[in-house]
Order: structure tokens, then C-alpha cells, then sequence
């Protein structure tokens, strides 16, 4: 692990609200920062209570969503991107609010070159080897920028209140983009086979593209030629939302079938055509 991973003097400890981060408590870099839970989100907790600006506080590198299912969340080099559901992408503002979100800050830990990967399978796959080589039961953040010959991305309209299910809120409102040779960074976060209960096993990947102009959760992916690296984390923290909402979900729900769906499934699929 690099040596300034253990220098960051501002971190969240798990139980503390992101509100009551402290500068007397110092902390390393080595831990991923998750707001809430995948779980929740599905059962339809889109409201959120962590605001961009708090979760700025404690990653530079990540992915997520905004209050009310709207777009999706890129965070790269310390800025909060925010994908729409008509394509565009804009820096989120510091008071939009997060019902879910995985961080951490960024050091290069291990190194991949890549060449041929056919499709989002075949990455994942190579990622897996480098994942079994190095420990499978830590968790893993990539980025990979390079040209992609081919991407298919999507995002999503928001929802309002009262918040339909995860998979209610995709239905209708997901949009799809597909681009060939754009150049851009993939962000991933792949979470070891214990977290099922907290997120998902396995891979998640997120786009933005150089000039900022595009990006979403990737569907589908080839890679020609890249380097991808590698953020080795050790340690885990969780935000538990106090609020009524939160509180009242049954979090021991089986929602496997619904995080499959919305994390997998094309527009046509999810509407059942």
C-alpha cells in the first residue's frame, strides 16, 4: 500500500453521521465509504440525508445515484459528476442530496494492461484473475481511461414522492446511449462475495467521458488497449440514515432479483418486451 494511504487527516468512522466528521479523529485512506445500502435503494429509499459536498469529504473516487433515482453518480479526481436521463452531464451541486454511494480516495496500488477485451464479461473476468491474485476478500476500486471502441451506457429521470421501487423507477425512465471510440474513464467498484447482504458481489462499473459531455452506469463495454489500476482496500464504513423512512425498511428483503435487474438490464428488458 502506498505510504500517503495512511496520511489523510479526515475520514468518517462507521456509526458517525457525515456531519459530525471531525478533524480530531484522524484516519487513513484505506476504506471505502458506502452511504446506505444497495438493499435500500432497491426497496426505494431514493430520499437520501448525505448531501454531495459531505460525501466530497471523504472519497475522490466513486460511484452512486442522487435523491430520487436522478442520474447517476461518477466521482473522479475529487469532482461529483451527475449523469442525466437526457444524456447530459453536470457537476453535481454541494446540496444535492445521496441515498446511496460507494468512495474512497485514490492510490495506485496494482496495475493491469489490457488489450482485446471483447466485451463487459471478458473484463470483468481479467479483473477477477487480479482480484483472486491479490485477495479476494478486500475490496477493489478501478479506473481505466482510454479510448473504448464500443460503450453502452445508461441513466435514468428522476422520481418523485412517494419513491417507487428500485427497479419501478428504472421502468420508463432509463435511457440508453451508445458510443463507438470515446474517450473517456471507466470507474468500478467491485465488492467481495460477503457484502450481499450490503451491495453487490462483484463488479460495477460507471463512465464519463474527457470532455465531460457524456457518462452513466456501463451495460456494455470493449476495451482495445489500456491500462487499468487498481485501489486495493482493506476496510469498510457505512452510513445508516436515521430517518423514519430508513428505519421502517426490512432490510432482510431478498431484493437479489431486483439488483440483478437494475444492474444488468437493458430498457426493453426491464419493461418486459
Amino acid at each position: 500500500m502506498s505510504l500517503k494511504k495512511k496520511c489523510l487527516c479526515l475520514s468518517l468512522a462507521a456509526g458517525l453521521t457525515f456531519g459530525a466528521v471531525c478533524s480530531a479523529a484522524p484516519a487513513d485512506r484505506e476504506t471505502i465509504q458506502q452511504v446506505a445500502l444497495l438493499q435500500s435503494l432497491a426497496q426505494g429509499y431514493l430520499g437520501g440525508t448525505v448531501t454531495v459536498k459531505q460525501l466530497r469529504s471523504v472519497g475522490d473516487i466513486g460511484i452512486g445515484t442522487f435523491k430520487g433515482l436522478n442520474g447517476e453518480m461518477i466521482v473522479l479526481d475529487g469532482t461529483v459528476y451527475q449523469a442525466l436521463g437526457d444524456g447530459r452531464v453536470v457537476v453535481a451541486d454541494d446540496k444535492d442530496k445521496v441515498p446511496f454511494s460507494n468512495v474512497t480516495f485514490f492510490d495506485k496500488d496494482i496495475t493491469v494492461d489490457l488489450q482485446d477485451v471483447a466485451d463487459k464479461e471478458d473484463l470483468e473476468k481479467r479483473l477477477n484473475k487480479v482480484v483472486e491474485a491479490h485477495g479476494a476478500n478486500s475490496f477493489y476500486v478501478v479506473k481505466l481511461h482510454t479510448t473504448f471502441p464500443s460503450i453502452l451506457f445508461r441513466s435514468e429521470y428522476g422520481s418523485q414522492e412517494p419513491y417507487p421501487t428500485l427497479v419501478e423507477a428504472l421502468k420508463g425512465k432509463q435511457t440508453e446511449f451508445t458510443h463507438k471510440n470515446i474517450k473517456g474513464t471507466l470507474v468500478g467498484l467491485c465488492c467481495p462475495n460477503y457484502m450481499g447482504g450490503l451491495n453487490t458481489p462483484g463488479w460495477h462499473f460507471h463512465f464519463i467521458s474527457d470532455d465531460r459531455k457524456h457518462g452513466g452506469h456501463i451495460l456494455e463495454v470493449a476495451v482495445k488497449k489500456g491500462e487499468a489500476q487498481l485501489d486495493k482496500t482493506d476496510k469498510f464504513a457505512m452510513l445508516l440514515p436515521a430517518d423514519e423512512k430508513f428505519q421502517s425498511l426490512n432490510l432482510a428483503k431478498d431484493m437479489n432479483e431486483d439488483i440483478r435487474k437494475a444492474e444488468h438490464d437493458k430498457q426493453e428488458k426491464l419493461a418486459g418486451k
